[in-house]
């Protein structure tokens, strides 16, 4: 009985993202009439077919090449370009940090130079931390379009590119608008504009995977409230966020604040990272970052779902390799490449299904312990408190006091 109250789904395509994350990326060029086509040919994307998802390897190339066709890393969604180079000096700001907290705090005070659109703060409670991205205008607001007696302007009547490939947009119609003072155009607008979300979820992404890095580890987020209401594609949420992934909608009139939540004791990581990881880490950044530090790898997702269906009973790596038909030396490798381990997935694993079954149910702490395949209940409270920094019961009972103080 105590199997029912662990949620079995099917993951998605793994290795691909669905076409919302694509179309949001592009909001930019719509907003400008820029016709995207030859950036979607050169990637063979095919935006007509919204149902297919997209190889993340095609999505980070056209991440790049949005990026570098614009000079801009910030996809042309906000008021001021993020020139190209933006996320090179991010990751050097942040690389002489001492530990994880310092590194944002340096994230925070560039991007508010780069990125005055949005503001970014770390908040830190006892043993709760929030990453906080604040709206310093509203990004559902249409930015100025490029018009020609056609309607989209295609890209190269809107630049100006320069021996080294890259290119400065001309067009008269470009010039710098206070975003608030632009009325929404044809193409929507408003709190759940694709480019606004798109906003959201790029600069978290980013954070979050570059924190990763910084750390050498994958860092959990325990939940993240996303000022929006929920998008089609946000199923994907999950593979890259967090199962807990909220909508709260803002106000048409007013700015939103996104709030990733986690735990405190992430921040006092130390960093570990240095000048030779860094040039490797570049080669194929800041689009690379979205092929990094996901949780729907290959196979990651696979061993993943293997180990989850045979719950309460634990798999080895032999029966592993035996179920896939390869050598544990095999998926060592495989993982390896991925950034993961075997012991790592299988503890990302039951923390994820721990912190889900002691917010959503109240099973005992006993039958929790069990269903994830621990001999003991000692044993899951050590672990709980390696993952956590704290008992299962007070997590719990700080769950439930935080649910009553929003109610």
């Amino acid at each position: 009985m105590r199997q029912r109250s662990i949620h079995q789904s099917t993951p998605t395509t793994q290795t691909t993202v669905a076409m919302g994350f694509v179309t949001g990326m592009l909001a930019g060029l719509d907003r400008r009439q820029i016709d995207p086509a030859p950036l979607l040919a050169a990637t063979e994307i095919n935006l007509a077919d919204t149902a297919n998802r997209v190889p993340i390897e095609r999505y980070a190339a056209l991440y790049n090449r949005i990026n570098h066709e614009l000079d801009d890393e910030g996809f042309g969604l906000f008021a001021q370009p993020m020139r190209l180079g933006s996320f090179e000096f991010l990751c050097r700001g942040c690389l002489s940090a001492a530990t994880l907290d310092e590194a944002l705090q340096r994230a925070s005070r560039f991007l508010r130079i780069v990125l005055p659109d949005l503001a970014v703060s770390v908040r830190r409670s006892q043993s709760r931390a929030e990453l906080l991205i604040t709206e310093r205008r509203p990004l559902g607001n249409a930015l100025p379009s490029l018009h020609g007696p056609e309607g989209r302007v295609p890209l190269e009547k809107a630049e100006n590119r320069s021996g080294d490939g890259s290119i400065t947009l001309t067009h008269p119609d470009l010039a710098f608008v206070p975003r608030d003072t632009v009325p929404v155009g044809h193409n929507g607008g408003g709190v759940n504009d694709p480019g606004r979300v798109f906003a959201f979820e790029w600069l978290l992404r980013l954070l979050h995977g570059l924190s990763c890095w910084l750390a050498g580890r994958g860092l959990a987020l325990d939940s993240v409230i996303f000022p929006y209401q929920r998008p089609e594609h946000a199923d994907d949420y999950a593979l890259i966020f967090t199962e807990d992934s909220r909508f709260a909608p803002t106000l048409a009139s007013g700015v939103g604040t996104l709030v990733a939540s986690f735990n405190a004791n992430l921040l006092d990581l130390p960093i570990r990272r240095d000048e030779a990881a860094l040039t490797a880490f570049l080669n194929g950044a800041p689009g690379k970052i979205t092929t990094l530090y996901r949780r729907d790898r290959e196979m990651v997702i696979r061993i993943r779902d293997l180990l989850r269906a045979a719950l309460p009973a634990t798999l080895s790596l032999d029966d592993i390799a035996g179920r896939l038909h390869l050598s544990p030396r095999t998926i060592h490798r495989r993982l390896e490449d991925e950034g993961s381990s075997f012991r790592g997935i299988k503890d990302a694993l039951r923390r994820d299904m721990a912190l889900a079954r002691l917010t959503k149910t109240k099973d005992s702490i006993a039958d929790v312990a069990a269903d994830l395949g621990y001999a003991d209940t000692s044993a899951f409270y050590r672990a709980f408190v390696e993952w956590t920094g704290m008992a299962p019961v007070h997590y719990r009972r700080q769950w439930a006091d935080k649910l009553a103080s929003t109610n």
